[in-house]
């Protein structure tokens, strides 16, 4: 039987009816409680497997790994784009981006921090983004790619706050847009997947092109002065 003859249509979580609120609390919580499980069990083989292979798992191999029916696997989430949306939110809790290093702080400390910061993140979220590959264009990914971009966008400009107020806006813009094109996830694995450099290796790269970035600011700013 495909994934798409057993997919029921509509919400996934029963809603409650008269006969749960009457009498039967005991059931409805075990009901509840059986339903949370099957959902974490389902989410965690999905995070599992996508870390491991880096691709996005079929609903068969979901239910198979978390030991559920396929059905089960549906009436929660509803449809494989629901399933991933969904992971790739637990994961996103799972690697929280750290603080920004204090913008008074010596410029390289700030900028080898900075790049450890986001070489650590973006390590660990690799293998989702490249299992995101084949839901380009759905929605809700691109709402939380954004959602990250404006982030890390954010976390630049604290972290090197005297450097940004030195430069006028067009500048400004000009400069945080560099940084996020040559720091950015894509930019990452390229570096780790398709040139194979070791984590050392590609965060040296990343330092010297933060440096220089920075440098070239510096001085453009001192010319216009």
């Amino acid at each position: 039987m495909s994934e798409a003859a057993v997919m029921p249509r509509g919400n996934a979580v029963a809603t409650t009816t008269a006969a749960d609120m009457s009498g039967t609390g005991g059931r409805t919580d075990g009901r509840n409680r059986r339903a949370a499980e099957t959902r974490r069990k389902v989410i965690e083989a999905a995070k599992a497997m996508i870390a491991e292979t880096s691709t996005a798992p079929t609903v068969v191999a979901v239910a198979k790994r978390a030991d559920v029916s396929v059905r089960s696997v549906f009436q929660h989430f509803g449809d494989v784009e629901s399933l991933f949306v969904t992971v790739m939110d637990a994961i996103r809790k799972d690697v929280a981006a750290p603080a920004p290093t204090a913008a008074n702080e010596p410029q390289v400390i700030r900028i080898a921090s900075l790049v450890q910061n986001f070489a650590e993140l973006f390590d660990k979220t690799v293998p989702l983004r490249v299992a995101a590959g084949q839901f380009v264009g759905h929605p809700a990914l691109i709402e939380r790619g954004l959602a990250s971009k404006r982030e890390l966008r954010a976390a630049t400009f604290q972290t090197f706050a005297p450097e940004f107020e030195a430069l006028d806006e067009q500048a400004r813009e000009e400069l945080a847009d560099a940084i996020g094109a040559a720091l950015s996830l894509d930019a990452w694995i390229v570096l780790r997947r398709r040139d194979g450099l070791s984590f050392e290796r590609a965060t040296a790269v990343w330092r010297r092109t933060l440096s220089a970035l920075l440098g070239y600011n510096q001085v453009a700013a001192a010319a216009a002065e």
